[in-house]
């Protein structure tokens, strides 16, 4: 009687794809936890801020947008209905610089970009540095 050996079986792979998975979503949120608590937010914090600029340190033509919904073109008032008129005694070429506070609503500044006086215009944005700003 001849006996035949059993047919050695293939030994089992074992899958490490989703060890790898769990480690790398391990790792992220171990990066966003420790994100989070070493930036922590700053809601209380209030930054300095320019409150009066010497008007000739500024660009020329300036609109200025005012907290309370007021305009000044190079320091001088101007209705926003007449700001069309104020600016065609300016250059062809010139550009319109706009200030405006970073607190006010997105209104105003869409009120400047709307306006039938500087549809023909380029239009900037003037920033004032802050000294966290500086290098």
């Amino acid at each position: 009687m001849i006996r035949s050996l059993p047919t050695p079986r293939k030994p089992i792979k074992l899958d490490v794809s989703l060890a790898i998975v769990n480690i790398v979503l391990l790792l992220i949120l171990f990066f966003l936890a420790t994100g989070q608590l070493l930036n922590p937010p700053t809601g209380d914090v209030e930054l300095s801020e320019s409150e009066d600029l010497p008007l000739e340190a500024l660009p020329s033509p300036i609109l200025i947008v005012n907290d309370n919904g007021t305009w000044d073109l190079d320091g001088e008032p101007v209705a926003p209905d007449l700001l069309a008129v104020a600016l065609s005694e300016q250059e062809d070429d010139a550009i319109l610089h706009v200030l405006i506070s970073r607190d006010a609503p997105a209104s105003s500044l869409l009120a400047v970009m709307n306006n039938p006086g500087t549809s023909d215009i380029e239009l900037r944005l003037v920033t004032l540095r802050t000294p966290r700003d500086r290098p």
